[in-house]
């Protein structure tokens, strides 16, 4: 009984030399792709902690007690306190602002929302030379400092008798802020197939129609993500509510900015408290509608 060698041929020792040589290769290429992410993920850490250092250095000032909260090194080691909070909501007006500012920046968003998305509809689906020329002025007025505008907006409210007013904070950040929507919300119509619009159409519909019954079904992820950016904007604006407000229209930001002519050394502790204060609802915001936002950055923002 004779049994035969079979010799491995040339193209299987050159498949498994290279085999051979690839292997290190690819360890090589992974252990590489580990170091940069590693190495990109130590940069966005140490920007991201410069990014949150103010607001730490707020919260520790804030619940530190008075005789540790100015020294000189800072203290570290301290036992909490939360009487500059206390102080905050019992000794200011700040709860009263701090609903003003809610009531504001929700109409901004339900106002602007109203008159944004027939607009951008109307911009998504208009294949004129106009609707592209007014995006591009839209774009132009968002750039444009609100040093530049808020005069006019001054003058309107005091001619008008609507100075210090919701009403006309509301006005003025709607119009301050549409360009944002539309340019926002073009984007999320343009994604949404016209093949929609005239398939309602043939079963009937007005245009009207068929945007109010299948456009925005079809549109909750874009409005959620406009009156997620709309809100935020609105809730933190300065200049606008420090123009068109004095006593009974003040929001957040205006009222912090108030509290430091005080001369009282333990109005700081107070301010540090609101700085804290204002950042929670817009952290909870984000934090809770994160998900539309990335869909709005990643989706309807790009072809807008």
């Amino acid at each position: 009984m004779t049994s035969t060698l079979t010799r491995p041929s040339a193209r299987s020792n050159s498949a498994m030399s290279s085999s051979i040589v690839m292997r290190p290769t690819a360890r090589r290429k992974r252990r590489n792709d580990r170091i940069v992410a590693l190495g990109i993920g130590a940069i966005l850490s140490f920007f991201a902690f410069l990014s949150l250092s103010p607001f730490i250095w707020a919260f520790l000032t804030a619940i530190k007690p008075f005789r540790q909260a100015f020294t000189n090194p800072p203290t570290w080691s301290f036992t909490p306190e939360f009487t500059s909070f206390v102080q905050l909501w019992r000794g200011t007006e700040f709860a009263a602002v701090l609903t003003n500012t809610f009531i504001v920046a929700i109409c901004t968003v339900i106002v602007a929302l109203a008159v944004g998305a027939p607009a951008a509809y109307a911009f998504a689906r208009y294949s004129g030379v106009i609707g592209p020329i007014l995006l591009v002025l839209a774009v132009v007025l968002r750039t444009i400092p609100r040093f530049a505008i808020i005069l006019p907006f001054y003058e309107a409210a005091k001619g008008l008798g609507i100075y210090d007013t919701n009403f006309a904070l509301v006005a003025a950040l709607v119009a301050v802020n549409m360009p944002f929507t539309l340019i926002l919300l073009v984007g999320f119509f343009r994604d949404i197939p016209v093949e929609l619009d005239e398939a309602a159409m043939i079963d009937g519909c007005s245009r009207f129609g068929a945007f109010r019954r299948v456009i925005i079904p079809l549109m909750g992820p874009g409005l959620v993500t406009a009156g997620v950016f709309t809100l935020l904007l609105a809730f933190q604006e300065y200049v606008v509510a420090l123009t068109l407000t004095q006593n009974y229209a003040v929001t957040i930001p205006v009222f912090i900015a108030a509290q430091k002519g005080a001369d009282d050394v333990s109005t700081y502790l107070t301010l540090a408290a609101a700085s804290v204060a204002l950042v929670i609802p817009v952290v909870l915001i984000v934090f809770f509608a994160r998900r539309y936002l990335v869909a709005g950055i990643g989706g309807g923002a790009v072809k807008g």
